[in-house]
């Protein structure tokens, strides 16, 4: 089955064309900077293929993306024809949607009923649906929600403790993200390890761009750090993270600014791009770092300790750890990083190997102590393609 699996942001697409059920990538790709005369667009097969070219809106960057998917069919061997489904990932939920489903129009207007809950991501995921839609009218499509796997939280895990009735009219609680990420780290580090883990306390840390914390205790979520929205919880690339909320309406207050600006500074201008005045790639904060600059290091260090304090709450929370499993960019990427996020995590049984740490590559184990620590590739466009696969085979 070829599955084309989009995954399309406010002013992005990214795509892959995967056969299944073996998870080959046979093609792979984005657009870029839609809604401007210089959008960005790439197509990978044996080759590359960049162009710069304006692209007014997603409608036309899915076009552009499915015509040269048949013009480069003589090469790739796939064309329109070939492709048997569509896997979306649509960010919210709700409390509904804890499994993929295949698209109707009732899920349609399930996810635009809630897009109010992720006004800078449903509404695009939306977007690439109608599309595809439009595009390709026979085609079956699947969305893959994003914080599915986290409506196994008990609810005194996802309760906030804001006035009750307020809260429930609302719908304010923590939902959790990166869901479909967690699902693949936990397949990639059964496959490494040999064994299910269906029985473990495990903590997985998704470090990429964004980032979040995870707790699965028998096979199931048990906490996770984003929450209402992606806002909560780690430092990220540009998100704050976990602060006082009254800080927030006192900086509103001082600045005298509204919720759009406060939004644009929370979301945009904060995590470890605003704290080290550098950007939004950690390798180049790290160079700051080595270089002197006391903001670069003052960066790494709240960064590390964000990382640290989780692991060893979600650790108390479950009574224990058995597996801890690093993906994401600087998951997968910065050894620095993940071992300073372990060096103090001693007293839980998590001890690293240093060799396998710095100096290996690839999917593997890093540890040599009582917790298994893994570093893995995650991949949520295999997991939609996997979900995808097994709704409509």
């Amino acid at each position: 089955m070829i599955i084309f699996v989009l995954n399309c942001g406010s002013s992005s697409i990214k795509y892959q064309i995967i056969d299944m059920p073996g998870g080959q990538v046979r093609i792979q790709g984005g657009v870029t900077r839609i809604g401007y005369d210089d959008a960005k667009f790439t197509f990978k097969a044996d080759s590359e293929t960049k162009k710069t070219l304006p692209v007014a809106n997603h409608e036309q960057g899915i076009d552009l993306i499915l015509k040269t998917i048949e013009a480069q069919k003589g090469q790739t061997g796939i064309g329109l024809s070939d492709i048997d489904a569509a896997g979306h990932r649509v960010v919210h939920g709700g409390s509904e949607m804890s499994d993929s489903r295949i698209i109707t129009e009732e899920i349609v207007a399930y996810i635009e009923s809630i897009c109010h809950m992720a006004p800078l991501h449903n509404p695009n995921h939306l977007k690439g649906i109608r599309a595809v839609q439009k595009l390709l009218p026979d085609l079956p499509q699947v969305a893959a929600f994003d914080n599915g796997y986290h409506t196994s939280i008990p609810a005194h895990v996802y309760t906030y403790a804001l006035n009750y009735d307020i809260a429930q009219k609302l719908g304010i609680r923590k939902y959790g993200f990166h869901g479909i990420a967690f699902r693949n780290m936990i397949e990639a580090a059964e496959k490494l390890l040999g064994e299910s883990l269906g029985d473990k306390k495990i903590v997985n840390m998704m470090l990429g761009s964004g980032t979040t914390a995870n707790a699965t205790l028998n096979g199931k979520s048990f906490e996770v750090s984003t929450g209402f929205t992606p806002q909560e919880g780690l430092i990220q690339s540009t998100r704050a993270g976990d602060m006082d909320t009254t800080s927030v309406l006192y900086m509103m207050n001082q600045l005298g600014i509204g919720t759009a600006e406060a939004d644009e500074i929370l979301n945009k201008q904060s995590g470890w791009s605003g704290l080290s005045g550098i950007g939004v790639d950690m390798y180049d904060i790290k160079q700051a770092a080595k270089a002197g600059d006391q903001r670069a290091q003052l960066t790494i260090d709240a960064v590390a300790h964000r990382f640290r304090k989780y692991i060893g709450a979600y650790a108390a929370a479950m009574g224990g750890i058995d597996v801890l499993i690093f993906a994401g960019g600087v998951g997968e990427n910065d050894s620095d990083m993940r071992e300073k996020v372990c060096e103090s995590l001693g007293f839980l049984g998590v001890a690293l190997d240093a060799d396998a740490n710095h100096n290996g590559t690839g999917e593997r184990v890093i540890s040599t102590g009582r917790v298994q620590v893994l570093v893995v590739n995650a991949s949520e466009e295999k997991m939609i393609a996997e979900d995808t696969y097994a709704l409509l085979k």
